[in-house]
């Protein structure tokens, strides 16, 4: 082992030593206006790649921020989208704009005449017939709907005047069709269950039908 240990020291001092006497020749080769270029040059450089490295850490600094900002705009887009989506859907819910899609189509018409019975209105379509299937078409998630072609609001108001429905003051006869945009399968559902609005208005001596529609469209409230 002493033998090992001297021979690695003796290669050890060698190889420094070499170094020294090229480092030596190196500097004789070169003259001194040469050599402090040369270490002027090194120090520029590695001042150079100090300034690199500073750099890229602000840039690294600076892509990060640049991408939280795009998330904070991101969310942003996002937030003004949904109020845009709820915008369209209150003007729906007022009339403002025409609306398009599935849904089902209603007609009440008044009963066959029966002579047996004195009083006329026992077979005749009243308001409050029009007020049961148009709240179990709103109940049962209907967008919007209509009487005869005219959009219904939450001001609206129905009236019996006679022979005749008033809607928001205009006159309707008899057949009253009433068109609602939703989902075909829910409103059928609710409207054709057992006991319910079809079952009440055709015990009332009326004659009803429904039927589903793949397009319907209705158009926004003239006026204000």
């Amino acid at each position: 082992m002493s033998l090992v240990f001297l021979v690695l020291g003796f290669m050890i001092s060698f190889s420094y030593h070499l170094t020294q006497i090229e480092n030596q020749k190196e500097k004789k080769n070169m003259s001194g206006s040469q050599y402090e270029q040369t270490l002027a040059l090194r120090n520029q450089l590695i001042a150079q790649e100090e300034t690199n490295r500073k750099l890229q850490k602000e840039l690294n600094q600076k892509q990060e921020d640049v991408l939280k900002n795009e998330k904070n705009l991101a969310k942003e887009t996002q937030v003004f989208l949904n109020l845009a989506e709820d915008a369209e859907k209150y003007r729906m819910f007022l009339g403002k704009v025409k609306v398009k899609g599935k849904g089902v189509k209603i007609t009440l018409s008044d009963g066959a005449y029966n002579p047996e019975d004195d009083n006329v209105n026992n077979y005749l379509v009243h308001e409050q017939h029009v007020f049961k299937v148009v709240n179990e078409l709103y109940i049962s998630g209907a967008a919007a709907v209509a009487i005869n072609g005219q959009r219904l609001t939450s001001h609206s108001y129905i009236v019996c005047n006679g022979p005749v429905i008033t809607v928001d003051g205009v006159p309707y006869p008899a057949p009253f069709i009433i068109t609602a945009i939703g989902d075909p399968a829910v409103l059928l559902s609710a409207i054709n269950l057992t006991g319910g609005v079809k079952d009440q208005l055709v015990n009332d001596n009326l004659v009803f039908s429904v039927e589903k529609e793949n397009e319907l469209i209705l158009d926004p409230i003239l006026g204000s």
